[in-house]
């Protein structure tokens, strides 16, 4: 099965540009996403790079644009939740300050990202996954559904669990 599948990316320049315009289009997004579960950029470009493998060896044989990004995602989330399960230390999200930002509200946003990143760690792997997609990412609840592989009202169970997490950490944090 693996070599067929290696046979339809070898040979043809078309299949070749299909898969770099998937990875160039995609790769931002997954590492987006990793990243905000796993909080670990390393662990975030290790689940994306096997992510594309696993697309490499199954082949571009999608329906549509919408079927290929709910693979692409449904397996990361998967990588990221069976690496959570190894228990690493979340570490910082990258700096993300406009040019005219103040030295103080850099202070403050770097300080909120700090303890945001904290609360998210503390989340269940498919709870944080689930925030992570909806709440960060912005998709629709029956997209989230289908990566997660859960209906729709587990997905917002799952939300409405993890926004009161959130709020009680940050409430903590806030005391």
């Amino acid at each position: 099965m693996q070599a067929a599948t290696a046979l339809i990316f070898e040979g043809t320049r078309a299949a070749d540009d299909a898969f770099d315009r998937v990875v160039r289009d995609r790769g931002v997004q997954l590492l987006r996403i990793a990243w905000r579960i796993l909080g670990n950029r390393a662990d975030a470009e290790d689940v994306v790079q096997d992510v594309f493998l696993r697309l490499h060896r199954h082949g571009l044989d999608f329906p549509n644009e919408a079927a290929l990004g709910a693979w692409l995602c449904r397996v990361a989330v998967n990588r990221c939740i069976d690496r959570s399960r190894r228990a690493r230390p979340i570490g910082e999200l990258p700096e993300l300050i406009a040019a005219n930002s103040s030295a103080e509200a850099a202070m403050l946003r770097e300080e909120q990202k700090r303890i945001l990143t904290q609360a998210l760690a503390a989340l269940p792997a498919r709870e944080r996954a689930a925030i992570v997609l909806r709440e960060i990412e912005g998709l629709p609840t029956a997209d989230v559904a289908a990566i997660l592989g859960s209906s729709k009202s587990t997905v917002r169970s799952q939300i409405s669990k993890a926004m009161t997490k959130l709020r009680a950490i940050l409430a903590k944090e806030g005391e």
